[in-house]
């Protein structure tokens, strides 16, 4: 992964082999707490949602973030925001070893991360905030989409629990995340109102 400060990305990873990385309640308020800690020394979190094998994150670098990691006084391509996830995933995996009495990897090797500022969109009448406000949606909606839950309420995972006030943790600003991404009030709390245009889900992801 390499990073940009400023732009706006899709990040994502799920279970290797796609085996289950969140096993129970704890799991998930585990993982959010570490991300906190971890991450938001180098990120701006616009919105997330954690599912039983994957997750995804829509976020923006900050420059200390793009920074690169100094090993013996010297700079390497390793930059603090990629630094940061790697750590979080790695000491998640070993409190879940731990837990399950298991061993190896939990999560696939590489985390991918998809620039969404830097798309080319063929439909001018699709415009970047449109782009955005896709994935956001998106994003939110993948619990109903995989019908784990038949509303957006009965899943506390993801940060529409936040911008609904539904947990304490907070990593999203929800007034940073409606200027950088062209929402409203109504935009923010009415996701169910929102139709994903499913012809530029697939621009979210990176091209493998």
């Amino acid at each position: 992964m390499k990073f940009k400060p400023g732009h706006v990305y899709h990040v994502y990873n799920r279970g290797n082999n796609k085996v289950r990385i969140f096993f129970k309640e704890e799991n998930y308020h585990y993982f959010l707490r570490k991300i906190k800690n971890e991450w938001l020394k180098c990120c701006e979190i616009y919105c997330y949602c954690l599912m039983p094998n994957h997750f995804h994150f829509m976020l923006s670098p900050t420059e200390e973030g793009c920074q690169p990691v100094l090993l013996n006084g010297t700079e390497s391509a390793l930059q603090n925001l990629s630094k940061a996830i790697g750590k979080t995933l790695s000491s998640y995996t070993q409190a879940i070893n731990i837990q399950n009495k298991t061993t190896g990897t939990l999560f696939q090797k590489k985390t991918r991360s998809k620039i969404l500022t830097e798309e080319l969109l063929p439909d001018p009448a699709f415009s970047m905030n449109n782009y955005l406000r896709n994935c956001f949606f998106y994003i939110h909606n993948n619990p109903l989409k995989a019908a784990l839950v038949k509303d957006h309420t009965e899943w506390l995972h993801s940060s529409w629990a936040e911008y609904h006030n539904l947990t304490e943790l907070k990593l999203c600003d929800a007034e940073l995340t409606k200027n950088k991404l062209g929402l409203n009030e109504h935009d923010i709390y009415a996701l169910y109102e929102h139709t994903i245009n499913e012809e530029w889900v697939g621009h979210i992801w990176e091209s493998r």
